[in-house]
């Protein structure tokens, strides 16, 4: 194969793999009639780590030492990974629209930068500043509808909430995963992190069991947690792997980006949502603010 061909596989992989990222967005509006959210994103990295487990078992058990040293850290990445940023957009899609959720999501690289400049010490110059502030403008803009008076009333969509803290959970996951070096494999660490992320989710699983809904387990429930653990799960997390590796961090941020695309897509076509004025405004905001923030940025998380 030659390496022309190489190199456009390669980049087809910027489109390819944000159509089963965005496929999370379908799960959060659809999957939550027949299961209950914190349920879904319960069982959903359960069933991830019974998948990858297998594979990966031999290896694990050789590296225990080292993984005895760096569970705490991998727990972290599993609460914030899979917990925070696997049920909030679960606990969105109740009642927030698909086209919100993508727009909203996109800010996360806004919050990386924020967080690794007030605890990471890295530098922040007025361009960045102006990204910033254009991002979260952007993202208030989508959450209050346009409309001013629902700021000034604290009248929000309780859904953009949760995708908003969705948001910062994958700064957080996106930043410690880059600071914290691992001596485990991607997919090794990867398995781990799926672990603690359903651990993380279990005390809230049974509070929701008990005090809210119970999970009833019929077939709609099999088929969107093995959908949720396959598309927006494994097969997601592999190809940006293979984007990554082969097109660098910095190029394959922009699958972040084509992901708001798709979900407006989604949107549009599964749910019948109209793409209204304030989306449009929110979404040149937020693009330009991410453009701006991430301008001659020597250091890529």
């Amino acid at each position: 194969m030659s390496t022309k061909t190489n190199n456009l596989l390669a980049l087809s992989l910027l489109f390819v793999q944000p159509v089963f990222m965005a496929s999370n967005l379908i799960v959060a509006r659809a999957g939550v009639e027949f299961v209950p959210p914190i349920s879904l994103a319960f069982w959903r990295w359960t069933v991830v780590f019974l998948i990858l487990f297998p594979f990966t078992y031999i290896t694990l058990k050789k590296n225990l030492n080292i993984i005895k040293k760096e569970y705490k850290k991998l727990f972290f990445l599993g609460f914030m990974g899979c917990g925070v940023c696997g049920a909030f957009p679960f606990l969105a899609g109740e009642t927030t629209t698909v086209t919100n959720m993508g727009i909203i999501y996109t800010s996360s690289p806004v919050f990386i930068i924020l967080i690794s400049y007030f605890f990471f010490n890295e530098n922040i110059n007025f361009t960045k500043i102006v990204g910033l502030i254009a991002c979260l403008i952007g993202v208030f803009t989508i959450i209050i509808k346009g409309d001013l008076n629902l700021l000034i009333n604290l009248q929000f969509t309780i859904g953009d909430l949760w995708m908003l803290g969705a948001a910062i959970g994958w700064a957080l996951y996106s930043i410690y995963l880059f600071y914290w070096n691992s001596k485990l494999k991607i997919f090794e660490r990867f398995t781990l992190i799926s672990f603690f992320g359903a651990l993380s989710l279990l005390p809230f699983y049974i509070g929701e069991e008990i005090f809210y809904k119970q999970t009833v387990f019929i077939s709609e429930f099999y088929l969107w947690v093995i959908f949720a653990a396959i598309s927006p799960g494994i097969i997601a997390f592999t190809l940006y792997t293979m984007a990554q590796k082969k097109l660098g961090a910095s190029l394959t941020g922009f699958t972040l980006y084509i992901f708001t695309v798709y979900g407006a897509i989604y949107g549009y076509f599964l749910f019948d949502e109209k793409f209204e004025n304030y989306h449009f405004i929110g979404t040149i905001l937020v693009f330009i603010g991410i453009y701006l923030a991430k301008k001659n940025n020597v250091k890529k998380i």
